[in-house]
């Protein structure tokens, strides 16, 4: 079975499949009003859980202010394995050399780091003072300690081995991790898709250990330099370059406003999961996400 790093659903009996007769039949019943009466369990609540995210809220103090700062964190981390399942969708789709069908997965995926990136804005309000009411009930908990996160920079190529060490006691999210590192990234599954298309890339680079990052090659590079020159419509290459530099620098938009959060709310404060905070996130930007497709913008 294909490693993905989310459950598989529980569909519920309430959740029973109707046709368009079916529900045309019913407006007509109920002349156009909604349906009131059910046997059984809401169906909208069995499909969407509603009931059960909403009991996922379990602050640590009396601010009220913590609530949002719990629910925006929630809200990333379903943002986070959303992105997660789009990425892995478009690599099956490139592994399969499907470069166009490839391109909407890409397309939605960096949309929801659109919905990602919104999500910061709930949290503009958080002063210094307003984040001291309640940081310290929260202990060494931090963001760093995202698994999902964690998955999603290994699904970009951002790799770091060390990275999933915190998670050595929850044996089942630590072998996910380790099965994430030991499997392509999607920018490896590129470069793959690169060489099969006939460019002139190094064994070494095919070959190359996937759980270590990759390092930016001048083959690779080329390679874009000459996609990007063929302006035709039906350079599907092109098309897949546009849309993951869409992807990555939506990604590269949350690690900014990442940075500016930590600014507002805690400055360079030290950070609760032990790291130098602002200091650490700042480095950790430096490491760029599909790194040749920047670089070739220089010699196109």
């Amino acid at each position: 079975m294909e490693q993905t790093g989310l459950r598989a659903p529980t569909v519920t009996a309430a959740v029973r499949p109707v046709t368009p007769q079916q529900r045309a039949a019913r407006a007509a019943r109920n002349g156009g009003e909604p349906t009131l009466e059910f046997a059984e369990r809401v169906p909208y609540d069995a499909y969407v859980r509603a009931s059960t995210l909403h009991g996922l809220q379990q602050p640590l103090s009396e601010d009220p202010g913590e609530m949002s700062f719990l629910m925006v964190s929630q809200i990333m981390e379903l943002y986070f394995g959303l992105t997660c399942h789009e990425l892995r969708h478009a690599q099956r789709e490139l592994r399969a050399n499907r470069i166009w069908d490839a391109l909407p997965a890409l397309r939605r995926a960096a949309l929801h780091l659109e919905g990602l990136n919104a999500a910061w804005q709930g949290l503009r309000w958080m002063t210094p003072a307003d984040f001291n009411r309640f940081r310290n009930l929260l202990g060494e908990g931090s963001g760093f300690q995202s698994a999902m996160y964690r998955q999603l920079e290994f699904l970009l190529g951002l790799r770091d081995p060390a990275l999933i060490r915190p998670f050595r006691r929850q044996t089942e999210v630590h072998a996910e991790l380790t099965a994430a590192l030991a499997t392509p990234s999607l920018w490896d599954d590129v470069v793959a898709l690169l060489a099969r298309r006939g460019f002139d890339l190094p064994g070494e680079l095919l070959d190359r250990d996937v759980a270590v990052e990759h390092e930016p090659h001048p083959a690779v590079e080329a390679a874009w330099v000459r996609i990007y020159a063929d302006g035709g419509p039906d350079n599907h290459l092109r098309l897949l370059g546009e849309a993951l530099t869409e992807v990555a620098e939506r990604f590269g938009d949350w690690r900014w406003h990442h940075i500016k959060a930590v600014q507002r709310t805690m400055g360079a404060k030290v950070g609760s999961g032990g790291s130098a905070g602002l200091a650490w996130l700042q480095r950790s930007m430096a490491r760029v996400v599909f790194p040749e497709l920047w670089s070739a913008r220089t010699a196109m």
